[in-house]
C-alpha cells in the first residue's frame, strides 16, 4: 500500500470531482458516500466504492474528506464505523471541508494519540476547480503531514495557502467565505447604484474591475454568474449561511468585534424568506 492509493469520503458536488481528477492523475482512488446517487456517479466514473467509511480507510493510506459539516467528519473519525474504531494505523486524513477549527484541532489531537494525522485543507474554486484541479487550498498542519499529503494536494490545486498549525486552514476558510458573503452584498448594491444612475451592468463591472473597487466577486461572479443568469455555481445559500454563521461563532469564541460583517451576517440570515436553502448563492445579489 503506497501514497498513491487514496479514499475520498463524500462524494458530492466537491468530492465526486475530486476523486475524478485524482483518478485521472494516476491515484487509485476509493470512495465512500451513503447516497445512492453520488456512488452511482463515482461508479460511472470508474471509482472504486467501498461500503463503510471504515472500509474506505482499510483502502488507503491517505484520505479526503469533502463533507458537509463538523459533525459528519467527526462521525467518519471517531464514529463505530469510522476510522478510530477500524484498527488501522499511520492513516492521513486531510479534510476538505470548510469545517470548525476548534474541532478540527480536536480532533487532530484525537489522532494523533492514536498514530495518525490530520490536515485541514478546505478548498474555494467549487466544483469547476475541483474537477480541472485548479482549487484553492488553505493548508493547515504539521510541516511533516503537509509534505506527506503535497502529491495529493499539488493533484487538486492550483494554489496553495500554508496558513499554520492544523485548524488555520479552517480558521482561513471561514474569513474567506465571510468576505465572500459580504462582497456579495456591497458589489451588488453599488452595482444597481450604477445602472440606476444609467451605466450598462457590464460596462460598469469591466471598469470596476480595472480599478480599485474591484472584488473576486466583481471578477468572477458577477460575469459567471449573475449578469449571465446561470446561477450554477454549485454552491447553494444554505452552504453560504452555514459558513457565514461558523465565523460569527468564531468572532464570539475569540471576543472580535464585527459590527459591519454582523449586519452582513443579518442579510444573509433574512435572505431566507426569499431565497431556500437550495437555490445558488449568487442570487442574493438580485434581492433588493
Amino acid at each position: 500500500m503506497t501514497d498513491r492509493q487514496v479514499a475520498v469520503i463524500g462524494l458530492g458536488n466537491m468530492g465526486a470531482a475530486m476523486a475524478e481528477t485524482l483518478a485521472r492523475a494516476g491515484f487509485a482512488v476509493t470512495g465512500y458516500d451513503p447516497g445512492a446517487g453520488p456512488r452511482a456517479r463515482a461508479a460511472a466514473a470508474g471509482i472504486a466504492l467501498a461500503d463503510s467509511p471504515a472500509a474506505a480507510f482499510a483502502a488507503a493510506p491517505v484520505a479526503v474528506l469533502s463533507l458537509p459539516m463538523a459533525r459528519h467528519v467527526e462521525a467518519v473519525l471517531t464514529g463505530d464505523d469510522g476510522l478510530m474504531a477500524s484498527g488501522l494505523a499511520d492513516r492521513l486524513v486531510i479534510d476538505t471541508t470548510t469545517s470548525e477549527p476548534a474541532v478540527t484541532r480536536r480532533l487532530a489531537a484525537v489522532l494523533a494519540d492514536a498514530g495518525h494525522a490530520l490536515v485541514d485543507a478546505p478548498v474555494s474554486g467549487g466544483p469547476a476547480g475541483a474537477a480541472a484541479g485548479t482549487l484553492t487550498m488553505m493548508v493547515g498542519g504539521a510541516a511533516a503531514d503537509i509534505a506527506r499529503a503535497q502529491p495529493v494536494l499539488d493533484a487538486l490545486s492550483a494554489k496553495l495557502s500554508l496558513c499554520g498549525d492544523v485548524g488555520a486552514g479552517h480558521v482561513v476558510k471561514l474569513v474567506n467565505n465571510l468576505l465572500c458573503a459580504a462582497h456579495l452584498l456591497t458589489v451588488s448594491e453599488a452595482v444597481r447604484m450604477g445602472v440606476a444612475a444609467g451605466v450598462d451592468a457590464e460596462t460598469l463591472i469591466g471598469a470596476l474591475n480595472a480599478g480599485s473597487g474591484r472584488a473576486g466577486v466583481s471578477e468572477v461572479n458577477f460575469p459567471r454568474w449573475i449578469l449571465s443568469g446561470l446561477f450554477d455555481s454549485g454552491f447553494t445559500m444554505g452552504l453560504m449561511r452555514k459558513d457565514v454563521g461558523l465565523a460569527q461563532t468564531l468572532a464570539g469564541d475569540t471576543g472580535t468585534s464585527m459590527p459591519l460583517l454582523d449586519v452582513a451576517a443579518r442579510l444573509w440570515r433574512d435572505s431566507a424568506d426569499a431565497l431556500g436553502d437550495d437555490e445558488d448563492f449568487n442570487r442574493i445579489a438580485a434581492l433588493d
